[in-house]
Order: C-alpha cells, then structure tokens, then sequence
C-alpha cells in the first residue's frame, strides 16, 4: 500500500497499531501577541487521540500582552505535556522555532502558529501510524484549509499536485498553496537535527528568515513523502502575520529572502527547471510591484541587483513592472492607481 492510501484505509478500518509507544510527539508552537488565539490553538493540539504521548513545547516570543499569562495557564493545567520556553527578549519567528526545534524531545515532531489550529483529533494518530510503519518516510503532511478571521469560514485552497518527480523543485517553488504545509507535517527529528548538523547555512535565522521551505526540502531530500488527503489544519489568514505583513516594504524583505533561500538551495544542490526559471521570473516581478506601491526606489534598485545576481532573463511581466518604476514614469502611474481606487467605476 502506497503512503499516500494510507489515510483512505484509516478512514474506513481505523485500528491502532498493536506495538505499544514508548516515545513522544513534539509540537511545537511559536507564538507572539496572540493573545486572541493562542488558546484555540492549543486546545486543537490538546483534543488529539493519539496513543502517542505528547509535548506541547511554546515558544513565546517576548510578547506584550496577555499571550504569556495564557500558556503559563495552561503550562500549570496540563504540567506532564505543556512546557513553556523560558522568557526572552523578542528574537524572530525563525530563531525561536529552531530554538523549539531543539528542545524538542520527541522522536516525531508537529507544530502549529500561535494563530492556527487543527481540525481533525486524529491527525497525529494518523501520520505517526505512517512514519512508525514505514521507516523510509521522513514526513507526512495533510490537506489544509484557510480560516478567514473576519468570517469564521474555512476555505479550500484547492488540491496540491503531487508528483515525486519534481517535489523538490514544487518546494523550492512555492506558489498560491505550498507543496508542503509544515504546521500540518509530523516529521523525524533525528532526520532534521542531522541536516541542520550537515548544512547549518541554510539553517541561520540569521541569513534565512523562513524556517518551511528548508526543513521540508531537506527531508523530502532524505526520504519519501507521504500526503494524507484530508483537510487536519484551518490556516488563519486576513491578518497580519509573518508572510502577510501589512506593508509594502516588509513584504518586499520578506519575500526577497525566501527568495534567496529558494535560489540558493537550488545552486549548491544543482537543481534546474525550466518551472524554476518561471518562478524566479516571477518572483522579480512581484519584488518590483512591492517597489512600485511602496514608492521606494532602493527597494527597485534591489530587485534589479537580484535579477542580475540570479541571472533571471526578463519577460513581458518584469519588463512592465521596469517600466512602471522608471522615474519619470513611477509618480504618474502611482496617481492613476490611486484615483482608480477612489472611483473604481
């Protein structure tokens, strides 16, 4: 039976594996200032059936309101599985999962942002049952759902075309939906310790500030994947978050540094594609609209210098954007956007 029919088969003949469990899942949760949702995102965690036992392992990021005085509630309620991560100044999303990362204790490990929670009870049952009988399987992830926060509906973003052949360039190339959502992943901690000893570069929260797309390059790299077809995450979203910032500016940053690891993961592995090629092109000009509506020309001058570093050919699209963002251009073209948005008829 393939990995991926593996669900379908618990669906209708659900058994628990006989052997008993001896070690742990690890979530990790990496929160900040979400005072409003940290609580929901923990009860999903703590409603799961799994026969695994399991360590809720939170990593606060120094936040100013009540974000902390809820996990150290819930830390006192559920003392044998919560553990908070000792206070510390605000030091990123990206260093604070690794830190997690490495105090997890479990043999397979989970997690979920402070403003995410899961939806289905056994989603760890599921995918450890996977991972404990196939050996060769670094990480299982499952179907998604967007959680719109304004309208409390979830919202399929449309099934992910899975090919092993091209599942690395399918990583390395994110689009609209991932072709893996880590917060609904559990993957082997041993495997993911032995690539960050391996390629700590590509591990700094320093230089990288994204924590997804290596860590499940890294494991698809090691072994297979395995994809359970059914939505276990609600994925909240019309907020501001870390890939969602509400500035042109931090956007830009943002995605320029994923970017760059996407890029780079590519060259030191030798990877090619033509779709790849497609994406990088894509990429410049989407930096370049960031330019455009932030009205920064540094911030042009920059995806220029990445087009040229990349060696990323121009088409229709970056060619447009360029033309946007000429000089003498830029102000006239930022003007008409503007009056089309107060009288869009």
């Amino acid at each position: 039976m393939q990995p991926e029919r593996y669900y379908e088969y618990l669906s209708r003949n659900f058994k628990i594996p006989a052997m008993p469990y001896h070690d742990l899942i690890s979530v990790i949760v990496c929160t900040y200032n979400q005072q409003n949702t940290i609580g929901r995102t923990l009860d999903s965690i703590l409603m799961q059936k799994c026969r695994l036992p399991l360590e809720v392992v939170i990593g606060d990021d120094g936040s100013t309101d009540g974000t902390r005085a809820i996990c150290s509630k819930y830390q006192e309620l559920h003392p044998d599985i919560v553990r908070l991560m000792p206070p510390a100044p605000n030091k990123g999303f990206v260093r604070n999962y690794f830190d997690c990362l490495r105090a997890c204790r479990g043999k397979y490990i989970a997690d979920c942002s402070g403003d995410d929670f899961w939806i289905d009870e056994t989603k760890l049952e599921a995918s450890a049952y996977i991972l404990d009988t196939n050996p060769h399987v670094g990480i299982v992830h499952t179907d998604w759902q967007k959680y719109n926060e304004q309208t409390k509906k979830l919202i399929s973003p449309g099934k992910p075309t899975i090919n092993d052949q091209t599942l690395l360039i399918d990583i390395l190339s994110p689009g609209q939906r991932p072709a893996i959502h880590l917060c609904t992943a559990l993957y082997r901690n041993e495997w993911i310790r032995r690539a960050m000893q391996e390629y700590p570069q590509f591990f700094d929260p320093e230089t990288y500030h994204c924590e997804d797309v290596q860590t499940c390059f890294f494991l698809a790299r090691m072994g297979d994947v395995a994809y359970i077809d059914r939505p276990t995450l609600a994925y909240s979203w019309g907020g501001e978050s870390l890939s969602n910032p509400q500035n042109e500016e931090k956007q830009f940053h943002f995605w320029a540094n994923v970017t760059h690891l996407s890029f780079d993961l590519s060259q030191f592995f030798h990877i090619t594609s033509p779709r790849f090629d497609c994406f990088l092109q894509a990429r410049i000009h989407k930096l370049l609209m960031h330019a455009f509506r932030s009205g920064k020309p540094a911030l042009r001058a920059e995806a220029l210098n990445m087009q040229k570093e990349m060696h990323i050919a121009d088409n229709q699209h970056i060619r447009f954007a360029k033309l946007l963002t000429m000089p003498g251009i830029w102000p006239v073209m930022r003007r008409i956007r503007d009056l089309i948005r107060v009288h869009p008829h």
